[in-house]
């Protein structure tokens, strides 16, 4: 009986809300696409890349080669694996899933998250929010991409891994030096037993400068955990970082 009523129920849901475009609104064939225009305009990232921090190259320079960056100072993390770079279309999608609490859109970020998420992962973490912004805004935006990649990937999500110990300022508009002074040491890991020797997935929306999911790292680094790899919907490049 339930079966017989699924169809009818879609087909009501459909008519009262159809599918729309993740990225401009306009009506779609089915949730989770992208119009013509707006899947154009999204720059899917993958190999080739840095074999550090996964920095996407112009060409193909060998399985091991490594970004300047890397090469001056490797990163803790294992890599950053983004679904797609940071522009106008995929920072729509950011914004209307934080500020607009678009939460459906969680779901589309991490059908894309998917495909990067290195086979050795057998934990994802949210990156936390202090608790006074995630009372002011309702909703952490990390647990939600993790909670739909978790379902898609099949992996575990622990949303308490993580602990955000201290309140800090907005990034925006701050340098690199600086980023990474305003969130040095706000992140704890209250119970090391629950990352001791796993390969965790650190989630977030977006990779800018990596202060924040460097802090991160360090605390599940500290606490015992075997590699972090960043799994991120988009990622700001070149002299947008």
């Amino acid at each position: 009986m339930g079966g017989m009523l699924t169809t009818p129920l879609k087909l009501v849901g459909r008519w009262a809300l159809p599918p729309r475009c993740a990225g401009c609104g306009v009506l779609v064939g089915e949730d989770h696409r992208f119009c013509t225009g707006c899947w154009g305009g999204l720059r899917f990232l993958g190999p080739p890349w840095c074999a550090g921090c996964n920095l996407p190259f112009d060409y193909d320079r060998g399985p091991d080669a490594r970004c300047g960056a890397c090469l001056a100072k490797p990163p803790r993390h294992a890599g950053v694996r983004a679904a797609v770079a940071y522009d106008k279309v995929s920072r729509q999608l950011a914004l209307r899933l934080k500020y607009g609490r678009r939460i459906g859109l969680a779901e589309t970020m991490a059908r894309h998250m998917a495909r990067l998420v290195p086979a050795e992962i057998d934990l994802l973490v949210p990156v936390p929010l202090h608790r006074w912004r995630l009372w002011s805004r309702g909703f952490n935006q990390s647990v939600a991409i993790g909670a739909a990649l978790g379902r898609i990937a099949g992996l575990p999500l622990d949303r308490a891994a993580l602990a955000r110990t201290r309140a800090t300022p907005s990034l925006k508009r701050r340098g690199h030096g600086a980023r990474a002074k305003a969130v040095r040491g706000a992140f704890a890991v209250p119970d090391r037993a629950r990352v001791a020797g796993r390969r965790i997935g650190l989630v977030d929306d977006v990779y800018a400068s990596g202060a924040t999911t460097d802090a991160a790292t360090r605390a599940l680094l500290r606490a015992g955990a075997s590699s972090v790899t960043v799994l991120c919907w988009a990622r700001v490049l070149g002299s947008d970082d």
